[in-house]
């Protein structure tokens, strides 16, 4: 009996830190390799060296795999809003936290053009991540009314910025040598300006 439980330890690691990375890290692996919808939960549990159960601890299903983070996120941005100086405008509170989110991105090196890259291969990925980022436009716009801002002026100014943070991060997934996220967003944000503007 004890040596079945050694050998197990041995090759499936279950106690060791990090199972979440291990199976993101997994996941992402052989997505690329055999696509989404070929890879099963077990193939991702077996190359992290952990089980089915402890897949599950961690996900709901496969697709959650890369969708890790999402409060995280999300309190983030929040709170850069509600910590905007009174007299900064709606959409420069917006901007401010989408700044304060690109470190969140940029410190996962290759991970999010990898993980981009199997999300633009699925449209069931890509209804997902819409889903999330109407939830981020949800939160942000909820900060900016806690701010004062009335209607519709909140929600304009969230999902003009959400439609800002989603074009500056497909140059940067899909462009090596570009200046930084934090770069594009700027830009992309001044270029909003222009557009509204008249210009």
């Amino acid at each position: 009996m004890s040596g079945t439980v050694i050998s197990y330890d041995v090759g499936m690691a279950r106690w060791e830190p990090n199972a979440r990375g291990r199976l993101e890290r997994a996941a992402l692996e052989l997505f690329l390799e055999r696509g989404f919808e070929q890879t099963t939960v077990a193939e991702i549990a077996r190359r992290a060296g952990l089980t089915e159960r402890t897949f599950f601890r961690h996900f709901a299903d496969k697709r959650e795999v890369l969708f890790p983070g999402g409060g995280a996120l999300q309190e983030l941005l929040v709170q850069a809003v509600a910590a905007a100086p009174d007299s900064t405008t709606p959409i420069d509170a917006v901007a401010a936290a989408l700044q304060a989110a690109a470190p969140w991105f940029q410190e996962r090196g290759d991970y999010p053009r990898q993980r981009q890259a199997v999300i633009a291969s699925n449209p069931e990925l890509q209804e997902r991540e819409l889903i999330k980022l109407a939830a981020l436009a949800a939160a942000i716009a909820g900060a900016l009314r806690q701010r004062g801002v009335p209607e519709p002026a909140a929600s304009l100014a969230a999902e003009a910025g959400i439609a800002v943070f989603k074009i500056a991060f497909d140059r940067w997934v899909s462009s090596t040598g570009q200046p930084d996220l934090t770069h594009l967003i700027q830009d992309s944000l001044d270029e909003l300006k222009a557009v509204t503007a008249g210009n």
